[in-house]
């Protein structure tokens, strides 16, 4: 078995130095992103203790049973995308494209619900701007919560699909024999993509659909 000096690329001095640069930067990458949706988190918030009435009159058109199972899919991604990370640094190889394939089916699974949503969104047209009607008092705030509803989502939909896209780079990566126990630092990095990922969704749901719920 190689020693773990021998993964490291040319341009750092050891192994452990390679992966404290991977991972600072990946954090650094985080902390920009977590700056990102916390500005748009913050708007939300404003508007609804401006605007409560509306506010709250809008999220009752949002529905659980999509948010619901939509948070639970991407809790279990998180369990299968940590089995994956140990498994990569066991060096079983099988077992992390398996647990990598489960993840990215989940994700996938997350886009298809969050699709129906947008449809039935669009059906009792409540897509801002383009589409949308309110016969409620105050339309103009009730809109305005719909513009943040589909940001944040759709923002974070497209994190999605930027992670279901790279895990299934790394599954054929991994396998194709290039993440081992002495090298898995492309699995780490990517499974804390995720885990963020995941964490942005745990922060909306209950924002967006669970606050002055029915």
């Amino acid at each position: 078995m190689p020693e773990p000096d021998a993964a490291h690329a040319h341009q750092f001095e050891s192994f452990e130095q390679q992966r404290d640069a991977d991972t600072t930067g990946m954090w650094t990458f985080l902390a920009t992103e977590v700056l990102f949706f916390g500005g748009l988190i913050v708007c939300y918030t404003f508007g609804r203790f401006s605007f409560p009435a509306a506010f709250e009159a809008a999220s009752h058109h949002l529905y659980v049973g999509y948010g619901g199972p939509n948070t639970a899919i991407l809790l279990c991604s998180s369990f299968t995308m940590a089995l994956a990370v140990r498994s990569a640094q066991l060096g079983r190889r099988k077992a992390l494209v398996g647990f990598l394939i489960a993840t990215v089916l989940f994700g996938i699974g997350f886009l298809v619900v969050k699709g129906f949503e947008y449809h039935t969104d669009y059906v009792e047209r409540l897509v801002p701007k383009w589409h949308f009607h309110w016969d409620g008092p105050d339309a103009g705030h009730a809109e305005l919560f719909f513009w943040l509803y589909f940001v944040l989502t759709g923002l974070h939909a497209v994190h999605v699909t930027i992670g279901v896209v790279l895990l299934s780079v790394v599954a054929c990566l991994g396998w194709k024999g290039k993440i081992t126990a002495e090298n898995h630092m492309t699995a780490e990095i990517s499974g804390l993509y995720w885990h963020f990922v995941d964490i942005v969704w745990v922060f909306l749901f209950p924002l967006l659909y669970l606050i002055g719920h029915r």
